[in-house]
């Protein structure tokens, strides 16, 4: 091991490291007194120690230290040490029983272009403290376990001064806060700047009414409206499914530009990315209405998944995010279309987590080590993290999982927990044993299940193995608890066995159905019910059956998945393809009587990230070119064969009248535009000017621009759309990302270049910056061009930005995951940069451990 990684080896903390805090921390008091430059914290904690002579630790970074006193006593300086990452406070000078701490802080919002403690944007005086960003603020115990009831004042020329909890005074450029439930660090928020609100009101079940603000700059109010009511939905479903209530007076959420993430639950008051809050028909589509209301519920329920009942260290990451992904997503199932909801979540799912668990950052939903905590908000602890609370209501039933769930709020309430806490509930609610089931939680990686079946004399057998590769630090991999619901069909498509849960707990495992008068055709894993990887020899004429016959919406569109990804596989390796897809796809296009949604998600090819990872899996090298080849070739024989459906199809899904984004009309846009898609290949743009030129939302007009892109007929329609929108920074985004990833392959990396040069590319907006790379990142042949030219701009672009905002620069080099999977010449261009990356002098945590981290 080189001295670089066993000096961050060392850095690294464990989970078996973890000791509770030696001090209780009862309440805090923090008073601000705002200024760009140098605006003063002044915090006083009420602490009590658990065990005698401990040092009292605080973590601190970036802070300028003006006065420090325990009960009215200012320190010596003999007292107590400074260093780079907190303040020590000797045990001589601590008090045997309960004490103040008064520190006495200078800090620079301004100056913090990472985005991360109290910074400012545009104007405005915003935070951003998880996971460790509280310490940049002032001393304090940073960390989940230390809960404690705030109670804050602000003073600040701003005429709106926002914090956690109540308001309970207010007067020009002052305001108090109060939180009355014992909350961690990171969960603390401060806002404070020149913001309109867009307000309303929710009733809660038990009758308390309680005031909703959505904050934004001004002119930005009158696209708030889907927002708050996304917000009222999120409530109600929040106390008729779980049987949770809101506990505060008030709710606010606040929308900033600059903002690392997406958003953030903060108790009472949620920090959003403005993209993920601001909507009006012309400038937001379909999908981001959708996401929008996704995220909204999302930080809502964090209020109780999350806040009333938190992580008791950062390991237990999993704990709150996993759960609560899983009641975003439930919550979306119920309020649009459940099964088309569940597919999107798997090609997510596949195309973020697979591909993690399969390449160097490979880790468990609940790591036993890290080093930059910044680097695990990753797919395995979010959309991996769901999937472990969506197999558990499988196992449980309906009943049995929301016993456990009231089990949970009840025991749990006010307190850090683990998930061996979170296992026991469901043992205890269930009587079951769970013990292999927490190796989901603790082991990395993808199990592979492999089917085999064999039928005699009307028994049916199907014989299942299951295997999960090696990944890093863990080359052994015992077998899983993994639910499998299966389904059988006759050979006329009606249910012979409606689904049914098989429970494998061994390497190898066989299960029977008796008494079929035909041998069936098995639906495997029915709404994926566990995130494995399928292996079953299955012929394109039993694929075709399922698209057409199967009574599982999730594994119907699996098939048609399939038979689309062997037809690409054989083009890319130079194959003929089987038309067994092209001719079941024409049959599901004519299917008036399945969902537009679905329908639409039917009709869009594989992405060839996924092609390669397919070839990969069969252990072929992907060629990226071949595989852009291959999928333009299917595209076209698509538009070819179905021309004629596919036009009627196009003009049958126009919807008429004022834009809504409910599910019914954005389904049939959502069909329209696939049809859109395939025909573009044929007449060159004609039909995506027309829709360009015409469009009333931006679902239609973004897309038809997307189109033009692709067929290179783009220069008008690029500068008519910016000429329009050059004003709105949030659509600007779209134009940006949508020159680059519609973009053709060979033109991709100049493009990038070029439009780093644009003046509206304001490279320190974390959404500009993301727009711009992940477009090109996005983009699979033109990153993975053979000159190499994309991944040195690139690697380029990532040290530009690390020493200003380390977090987006780290999780953009995840764009380099998969650099093991190519032919030697690109694996040799991409380590390269990977190299000159983590070898830069002065390189940011964040980014050189995902550097390290990714050559493996």
């Amino acid at each position: 091991m080189s001295a670089d990684l066993m000096a961050q080896e060392t850095a690294s903390k464990r989970l078996s490291d973890y000791q509770p805090y030696p001090f209780a921390l009862e309440t805090v008091r923090l008073d601000f007194r705002l200024d760009p430059q140098e605006t003063e914290v002044r915090a006083r904690l009420a602490l009590s120690p658990r065990r005698a002579a401990s040092a009292l630790r605080l973590d601190g970074e970036e802070l300028e230290l003006l006065s420090l006193a325990i009960d009215g006593r200012s320190l010596t300086r003999d007292e107590y040490t400074v260093d780079k990452t907190g303040l020590t406070v000797h045990a001589a000078a601590l008090p045997a029983q309960p004490f103040t701490l008064d520190t006495r802080v200078k800090i620079a919002p301004e100056a913090n272009t990472a985005l991360e403690g109290l910074y400012m944007s545009n104007g405005m005086y915003c935070t951003q403290c998880e996971a460790e960003g509280f310490r940049k603020i002032t001393y304090f115990p940073d960390r989940p376990d230390v809960m404690a009831k705030f109670h804050v004042t602000i003073r600040g020329e701003a005429p709106v001064l926002l914090s956690n909890g109540d308001l309970v005074a207010q007067e020009d450029g002052f305001a108090e806060w109060v939180d009355p439930w014992p909350k961690p660090a990171y969960l603390f928020a401060l806002v404070a700047g020149d913001l309109v609100a867009h307000s309303g009101s929710f009733t809660t079940k038990s009758g308390r009414e309680v005031a909703l603000n959505i904050w934004v700059r001004k002119g930005d109010e009158d696209r708030c409206a889907f927002a708050l009511e996304a917000l009222k939905r999120s409530m109600k479903w929040d106390e008729d499914v779980y049987g949770r209530e809101y506990d505060l007076d008030i709710f606010n959420i606040v929308a900033v530009d600059d903002f690392n993430m997406g958003a953030m639950e903060n108790k009472g008051l949620n920090i959003f990315n403005s993209k993920w809050v601001l909507a009006s028909p012309e400038t937001a589509t379909d999908a981001d209405y959708e996401r929008i209301e996704g995220i909204i519920a999302h930080e809502y329920f964090h209020n109780w998944t999350g806040n009333r009942i938190t992580c008791r260290d950062w390991f237990q990451l999993c704990l709150k995010e996993g759960l609560t992904v899983y009641r975003d997503r439930s919550f979306t199932a119920d309020l649009r279309l459940g099964p088309v909801k569940r597919i999107e979540d798997v090609i997510a799912l596949r195309a973020r987590q697979f591909r993690e668990d399969q390449g160097p950052l490979a880790h468990p939903p609940r790591p036993d080590h890290y080093r930059e905590i910044n680097n695990f908000y990753t797919a395995t602890v979010y959309e991996k993290g769901a999937e472990l609370v969506g197999m558990l209501h499988t196992l449980l039933g309906d009943a049995g999982y929301r016993a456990a769930l009231d089990l949970y709020f009840d025991r749990h309430d006010g307190q850090a927990c683990t998930i061996e806490d979170w296992l026991t509930v469901f043992e205890d609610a269930s009587g079951r044993d769970l013990s292999q089931f927490k190796r989901w939680y603790t082991d990395a990686g993808t199990p592979v299940l492999r089917v085999r079946e064999q039928f005699e004399d009307g028994t049916y057998r199907l014989d299942f193995e299951q295997d999960t590769k090696p990944t890093p630090g863990q080359p052994g991999k015992p077998p899983r608890h993994i639910p499998i619901t299966v389904g059988l069909l006759g050979p006329n498509g009606q249910e012979l066995v409606p689904s049914t849960v098989l429970e494998m707990t061994e390497a190898r495992q066989s299960f029977t159905f008796e008494g079929l008068g035909a041998r069936p055709v098995p639906s495997i894993l029915r709404g994926f019910s566990a995130p494995v990887r399928l292996e079953r020899d299955v012929s394109a004429r039993e694929l075709a059956f399922l698209l057409a016959h199967d009574t599982d919406p999730f594994n119907r569109w699996e098939a048609g998945r399939q038979l689309a990804q062997d037809a690409l596989v054989a083009l890319a390796q130079g194959e003929d393809a089987d038309p067994a897809y092209i001719d079941a796809l024409g049959a599901l296009i004519a299917d008036e009587s399945a969902d537009p949604a679905f329908r639409a998600l039917c009709l869009r090819l594989p992405a060839e990230d996924e092609i390669a990872q397919s070839l990969h899996d069969r252990g072929v090298t992907p060629d990226p070119e071949a595989i852009h080849a291959a999928r333009e070739a299917l595209a076209r024989d698509l538009a070819h064969t179905h021309e004629d459906a596919l036009t009627a199809l196009y003009e049958a899904m126009a919807v008429p009248g004022p834009y809504t984004p409910d599910p019914g009309p954005a389904g049939k846009r959502a069909l329209r535009l696939a049809a859109l898609g395939l025909l573009n290949r044929l007449d060159g743009g004609a039909r995506a000017t027309a829709l360009f030129e015409n469009a009333t939302n931006m679902t239609e007009s973004l897309a038809a621009l997307g189109f033009l892109v692709q067929t290179g007929a783009d220069e008008k329609a690029l500068a008519s759309f910016r000429s329009r929108w050059e004003g709105d920074r949030l659509v600007m985004d779209k134009w940006f990302i949508v020159q680059l990833a519609a973009c053709p392959p060979e033109r991709a990396a100049a493009r990038a270049a070029a439009l780093t040069e644009d003046p509206l590319f304001t490279w320190k907006t974390p959404n500009r910056f993301r727009a711009l790379m992940a477009g090109l990142a996005g983009n699979h042949a033109g990153f993975h061009a053979k000159d190499g030219a994309a991944y040195r701009f690139y690697a380029d672009w990532l040290l530009r930005l690390d020493p200003v905002n380390p977090q987006v620069a780290a999780r953009m080099s995840t764009a380099f995951e998969t650099w093991t999977r190519y032919d030697a010449d690109r694996r040799a261009q991409m380590q390269a940069e990977l190299e000159r990356i983590a070898r830069t002098e002065g390189l940011s945590r964040d980014l050189s451990e995902m550097a390290t981290r990714l050559l493996g």
